[in-house]
């Protein structure tokens, strides 16, 4: 994956492409590319999202732990 794209980087070129293709500018023979890197960015997108996803989750496991622990120790 390309590590080199924010979220917002990618999305946002993503937008771009998206707009180009609906406002019918796009040149036929420039669709498949087009097309191919909207693929590509989504993937980047994907990426990012799970990345976070799992890392949130960690986060929220590991607050978990501390809050557990806490109300097991005795005053």
């Amino acid at each position: 994956m390309n590590d080199k794209y924010t979220y917002n980087d990618a999305f946002v070129e993503l937008q771009d492409i998206v707009a180009e293709i609906e406002s019918g500018d796009s040149n036929i023979d420039d669709l498949a590319e087009k097309i191919k890197r909207a693929a590509s960015l989504i993937a980047i997108c994907k990426a990012k999202l799970t990345a976070s996803e799992k890392e949130v989750d960690n986060l929220l496991q590991k607050l978990n732990q501390e809050d557990t622990a806490e109300q097991q120790q005795p005053e």
